[in-house]
């Protein structure tokens, strides 16, 4: 195959089967070419290579109101290869959504705009997900269209009937993530679900022939999609592949669309160069030559202006029938479905929590966390109904499933159990499409150990501020014979951080509890839970009423005897050597505390007069951790000490890998002496 870098671009551009469907079309073009030029970087060649089928699809198949942005049942629409942002903020000013302005498209790329490189979530209404790192938009579109099918099979046609469009490029297809989404959609049967490949075989090296040779579409038909090719600038075309694609009901579709990148410039379509970059003031007068455009920069004729607006003023009528079906929806049905919508949980769903507490409080001998959250999800399954959980193939080993769900099987989606495979980075993207699409409250397992699998998605979780909850279990050395390629070591500390993640390690079954009872109080807080394999004693034999974790740290046991002279540090299943060792402590005369630190970044957020009555103001501090102990230093200072991992783990039963390690009640007691000491002799 010749390197496509180096060929000649075409001298002219494919003659329009609509002539006034291309110039639609080439709004999206010029207004992309020129916030690129403008800001003096981007990306206008998938803009320009994709504009014809944007236009085609929004024109004539999208169901949206620029009106109401959030209206439940619009069809939602994802670019995967999110660098090409620009045509989704073109489409998004042209059908007149009342945040994207000509001001925003001139400010593209400038710091506070709402026209970031990326498509970012909640810059804009009509963003769905945030974009960007290739792949995502796709994984993403798949836990849309599944959540789509899964509210469906609860609400009926009537409620939740619509289609979820996703744009992707030779890069979203080269990584990994990519292949774990579009095996999940096929077997799950997504019919609703419409891809459209921008397959013009430029990456930003050159030909994409440099580094792959796959046949795509041989891949997606292996994985049980609809397939169909076409010249994707011709409009008759296009049209015919989306009602094609529309009439599949029990798959996936992928429209592969053979596109000249860049379409429209005289010198770079087709090439590398049309990738990105700005084109330059010489290249964007050939286009307009090109493609007949005499409007100056950032300007729309008004009376395509004014069509691209009754475009988005057509899914109007739509809405209203929608909403008058929605108020008509009365009773269980009608409250639960607004309710779900909204986001709210239903009412006294909290007392959930005070069962499990009760029931944990029973057991009568010691429970792993992963077990003690088996238990609380039981009983916030049967409160919570919309929780949709699930597992990377772990779930006996995640306790993931509650015992009254029921697995979701393929082309069926009335149940609320997910079977998502060995896909640990597939599972965390489809759980984000899952929690923006709405109306689920998604949770998915797997080892914490391939956080790191998932970490790309987990990141923008937390970015997006969405309610996706990663349960991860075999948290620590403590899984034992598994040995150190099972054995998270810097996991805790690398998750932690990550802004705006709330990574809890709960210490015992009653931490366990409140630990699920916070991540459900935020529906704006991704969160992870870091689970034990080991079983734990409680440490909590008195819960309360208060929610102690919600704090995210708390003085579990304060120093007697006297003023505090020690504190004690810890989380996990490390918090039970915390105890011991304060017990000797304390008959050897050393007030000692102990400050359990299940969530450091709720413990951030709480005023700091409650963090210096936790910390405490003695410099003699030890923590605890069967991890690496990047995370803990700002608690501990420089006079510190800490007792837990500096190299990777081994394989061995549980305690012979503790001890092996130093991780003992002895090993706390000795570092607390030894600082206790230290700071005397100074």
């Amino acid at each position: 195959m010749q390197d496509q870098s180096t060929v000649s671009p075409p001298k002219s551009v494919p003659p329009p089967r609509d002539p006034h469907l291309r110039e639609l079309a080439n709004c999206i073009r010029f207004l992309s070419m020129d916030a690129v030029q403008q800001a003096q970087s981007g990306h206008p060649g998938m803009p320009m290579g994709m504009a014809d089928i944007a236009t085609v699809l929004f024109s004539e198949f999208m169901t949206f109101d620029p009106q109401d942005p959030h209206w439940f049942d619009r069809d939602r629409f994802i670019i995967s290869n999110g660098h090409g942002s620009m045509l989704l903020y073109s489409l998004l000013y042209l059908t007149g959504y009342k945040d994207m302005t000509l001001d925003e498209i001139k400010r593209f790329r400038q710091i506070e705009s709402r026209t970031a490189g990326h498509p970012e979530y909640h810059h804009a209404t009509g963003i769905e997900t945030t974009t960007g790192p290739l792949g995502q938009g796709v994984a993403n579109s798949v836990g849309f269209a599944f959540a789509e099918r899964i509210m469906n099979a609860s609400f009926n046609d009537d409620l939740v009937d619509h289609y979820t469009y996703v744009f992707l490029g030779d890069g979203c297809l080269m990584e990994g993530i990519s292949q774990e989404a579009i095996s999940f959609a096929g077997h799950r049967k997504l019919g609703k679900l419409i891809a459209f490949f921008d397959n013009n075989s430029i990456s930003i090296d050159g030909a994409t022939s440099l580094s792959e040779s796959d046949d795509q579409t041989a891949r997606f038909r292996a994985s049980h999609w609809h397939v169909i090719e076409i010249d994707g600038h011709d409009t008759d075309a296009i049209r015919a592949a989306i009602i094609e694609a529309r009439n599949v009901t029990d798959k996936p579709s992928l429209i592969s669309c053979r596109t000249i990148i860049g379409f429209g410039f005289p010198t770079r379509a087709g090439t590398q160069k049309a990738h990105s970059d700005a084109p330059g003031e010489e290249e964007i007068a050939g286009a307009r030559r090109l493609l007949n455009w005499s409007s100056p920069p950032f300007e729309i004729p008004s009376q395509l202006l004014d069509d691209w607006r009754k475009i988005g003023a057509k899914g109007q009528s739509k809405r209203l029938a929608w909403e008058e079906r929605l108020a008509q929806t009365t009773g269980a049905t009608g409250e639960d479905f607004k309710r779900r919508v909204k986001g709210e949980l239903p009412a006294g769903w909290h007392d959930a929590i005070t069962r499990a507490k009760a029931e944990l409080l029973q057991s009568e001998k010691d429970i792993a966390t992963r077990q003690a959250s088996g238990v609380v999800l039981n009983h916030l399954f049967d409160a919570v109904p919309e929780m949709l959980g699930g597992s990377a193939d772990l779930t006996p080993s995640n306790n993931t499933k509650a015992k009254n769900q029921t697995d979701i099987v393929p082309g069926q989606f009335s149940g609320s159990y997910v079977h998502y495979g060995v896909r640990e980075h597939g599972m965390a993207a489809i759980m984000n499409g899952i929690a923006l699409h709405g109306g689920l409250v998604p949770y998915g397992g797997t080892f914490l150990t391939f956080s790191d699998y998932c970490r790309p998605s987990i990141r923008l979780a937390a970015m997006m501020e969405i309610r996706t909850i990663f349960v991860m279990t075999h948290d620590s050395i403590g899984l034992g014979e598994d040995g150190p390629t099972h054995q998270p070591i810097e996991h805790l500390s690398a998750l932690r951080a990550i802004p705006q993640l709330a990574v809890y390690r709960p210490g015992d079954s009653i931490e366990t509890a409140e630990c699920w009872e916070s991540i459900l109080d935020a529906p704006h807080q991704a969160a992870l839970i870091a689970l034990s394999r080991q079983p734990m004693p409680l440490v909590r034999r008195e819960p309360g009423t208060e929610n102690l974790s919600a704090k995210g740290g708390y003085v579990l046991l304060d120093a007697e005897g006297g003023e505090r002279q020690l504190t004690i540090f810890a989380s996990g299943s490390e918090l039970q050597l915390a105890v011991k060792a304060r017990d000797i402590l304390q008959r050897d005369g050393v007030p000692t505390a102990v400050v359990s630190m299940p969530c450091r970044l709720l413990f951030e957020k709480q005023d700091a007069a409650y963090q210096r009555s936790v910390v405490g103001e003695t410099r003699a501090r030890v923590a605890v951790e069967a991890a690496v102990q990047d995370s803990w230093d700002r608690y501990i200072g420089l006079d510190g000490r800490f007792v837990g991992m500096h190299r990777f783990g081994a394989s061995g039963k549980i305690d012979d890998v503790y001890k092996k390690f130093d991780i003992t009640t002895d090993a706390v007691v000795r570092a607390a002496r030894e600082v206790i000491q230290q700071l005397e002799t100074r």
